[in-house]
């Protein structure tokens, strides 16, 4: 059996100067971190590009207690072509709506719930609620799915995630902690795209565990984008990674927990880091 830890969703981003006004001044989030990279990522963390990019991560409290975003930012790519496989972040806070309204960013109402757009068209449902002392205001990451019971014999079957509440071929709940933290499948009919702006979800495990993830995966004929591999960070702890790909196409890190707690110490120096950067950036006017 898995015991994992989600750790944070990536959104490929192409302005980094609107989306951290909107991370920061809208949702209320904070830089947790910022890292700057000569070169594309050996795990394609920053996609498919071999040119220097950066990663901002941002969210209501340090990655070792709470479920945060990884901003990924490729330097000269202005925007991305979205798909249909990433549904949306629920966030509980009462704030946020309010945030929005003053500082122009329309509030939809859909199904009963209050959406946000941000400037690369990522979806977030609000839940206008004070949050619980001492949980986390990210409720849950939404993937579209093609057939939930085949993404149940992978998630849960597979990788081991617990499925809340009753069975519907129309959504599942996932969870590694009993709820905390949720991945929600919600099924679609169309064909899922997954386009240019696709996604990535991270969870953290032990050291040991990851060999025994890829020999799981290997037998049940399920596909690993990138093998074991110990990525660097300059000036920081190294991390090693395997990377899935699960049948609807999610892609899925799972990171080892020891080198991911000491790379993921919050930053102080980073909210002004990426300030400098912005400013700094040659292609920022072109956006």
């Amino acid at each position: 059996m898995i015991s994992a830890r989600a750790l944070h969703y990536v959104f490929k981003i192409g302005n980094r100067a609107k989306n951290i006004q909107f991370f920061r001044e809208v949702l209320g989030m904070q830089v947790l971190r910022h890292e700057e990279f000569t070169k594309g990522c050996d795990a394609a963390c920053n996609g498919p590009y071999d040119n220097r990019w950066s990663k901002t991560m941002v969210g209501y409290g340090p990655e070792a207690s709470h479920f945060v975003i990884e901003l990924t930012y490729n330097y000269g790519v202005m925007e991305y072509t979205l798909g249909n496989d990433f549904a949306g972040i629920t966030i509980k806070s009462a704030d946020i709506l309010g945030r929005a309204r003053a500082k122009g960013y329309p509030v939809r109402e859909e199904n009963g719930r209050s959406v946000l757009t941000s400037p690369d068209g990522y979806q977030f449902f609000v839940v206008p609620e004070i949050p619980a002392t001492d949980t986390d205001p990210v409720q849950r990451v939404a993937l579209n799915v093609i057939d939930i019971d085949r993404s149940l014999r992978y998630w849960v079957d597979l990788l081991g995630m617990e499925h809340l509440g009753a069975r519907d071929s129309e959504r599942a709940q996932l969870s590694y902690d009993k709820g905390k933290f949720v991945l929600e499948l919600l099924r679609i009919t169309e064909p899922l795209k997954r386009a240019e702006a696709y996604g990535r979800i991270a969870f953290a495990v032990l050291y040991d565990a990851q060999p025994k993830i890829e020999e799981l995966i290997r037998g049940a004929n399920g596909t690993i984008l990138t093998p074991l591999i110990t990525l660097d960070t300059p000036g920081k702890a190294s991390v090693r990674v395997v990377i899935l790909a699960d049948p609807d196409g999610h892609e899925i890190c799972f990171v080892d927990e020891e080198g991911f707690t000491a790379l993921s110490a919050v930053d102080p120096a980073s909210d002004a880091a990426i300030n400098r950067y912005i400013q700094k950036d040659p292609f920022q006017e072109k956006k």
